[in-house]
């Protein structure tokens, strides 16, 4: 049997905990990043929505109605429209518009490779909400951006909605 120094030994006991050590960061970065990875790739996306004053980034998906109400994707924003010229933008307040709470008025949009500035910020309670007045064409176009404000339920529904109106500029 071959005889080792003990600086041998601790060379490879220090190898073996280097390596040990980065399998456990590469795991825990892995299993931290699960969710979002995996529910940005369930949406078809066709278009991304930054807002450099919050640092807000986040790609775009279609959505549509389900039993009368605005399906929100978890983690990314999501697109719907009635009318050519208005887009309504959806996100939750606790992933991608999590930071929209702070955007001021002539802050700037970039949505499908055009810019828009802030024109409207209003906090409204959820049972005064007209979508219809929402989603209507609009004389320019425009983005409406909405998400839950307010009292956040168990459910995960809040008692208000923050609603930020855009223009082409």
């Amino acid at each position: 049997m071959e005889k080792r120094s003990s600086v041998e030994i601790r060379k490879r006991f220090d190898f073996r905990v280097i390596i040990a050590t980065i399998c456990f960061a590469i795991c825990t970065f892995c299993f931290l990043n699960y969710h979002h990875l995996a529910s940005a790739q369930e949406y078809e996306i066709f278009t991304k929505l930054t807002i450099q004053n919050i640092e807000l980034s986040s790609y775009v998906t279609k959505t549509h109605l389900l039993n009368h109400k605005i399906v929100t994707p978890d983690y990314i924003v999501g697109s719907f429209s009635r009318a050519e010229n208005k887009t309504l933008l959806v996100g939750h307040s606790t992933t991608a518009f999590e930071n929209l709470k702070n955007v001021e008025l002539n802050d700037e949009i970039e949505y499908n490779d055009k810019k828009y500035v802030t024109k409207k910020i209003e906090v409204l309670e959820k049972a005064d909400i007209d979508m219809d007045k929402i989603l209507a064409p609009a004389k320019e176009d425009t983005l409406v951006l909405m998400t839950c404000a307010g009292e956040l339920y168990d459910n995960g529904d809040a008692s208000h909605r923050l609603i930020i109106t855009a223009e082409l500029v």
